[in-house]
């Protein structure tokens, strides 16, 4: 039996809860002072050790304007990958979603993220991520966000805030 040839996969780190941690000095849910993120843990707890990750922004996406979405689309366009995840808070994913969209061809790119930080229990973020690793190697080329075990193409890709979560 042959198995299929998956693309090498490419986790583009931007921010958003999946990589808040709770600082207890001043009681806040808030990005590791040293700038590390969450992913290599989330990634080795799947035992999921075969995508590259790079750190585009350790930023919350509600801050984010053009020049970030400028610097992920980059990030994007530069990697030799063309399956890739972007780590992205759930705020403003579908606005980054559709941004990629107008900007990237080629290149099957996932969003993804977590309503709840990894460094707290009860987390969604590993669910998250893994099914993004998967769709990124799977599905065809173009932007698509992975939340709630859904796969939404970009133009679907929004927040329900009264339910807290993606779907159509």
């Amino acid at each position: 039996m042959t198995l299929p040839d998956f693309p090498d996969v490419r986790i583009l780190v931007t921010g958003g809860t999946i990589d808040k941690v709770h600082d207890p000095r001043i009681e806040a849910i808030v990005f590791a002072r040293d700038g590390a993120t969450q992913i290599p843990d989330i990634l080795a707890m799947g035992r999921c050790h075969h995508p590259v990750i790079q750190k585009v922004l350790l930023k919350d996406s509600l801050e984010f304007d053009d020049a970030d979405r400028t610097a992920i689309s980059d990030a994007v366009l530069a990697a030799p990958e063309i399956a890739l995840v972007i780590t992205h808070g759930t705020g403003t994913m579908g606005e980054t979603a559709r941004w990629l969209a107008d900007r990237v061809q080629g290149k099957t790119v996932v969003l993804t993220g977590a309503m709840r930080p990894h460094s707290l229990s009860a987390s969604d973020g590993s669910f998250n991520l893994g099914g993004a690793v998967v769709a990124a190697q799977t599905l065809p080329a173009g932007i698509y966000g992975v939340m709630n075990g859904r796969v939404l193409p970009a133009e679907y890709l929004d927040k329900n805030v009264e339910a807290g979560r993606f779907d159509i």
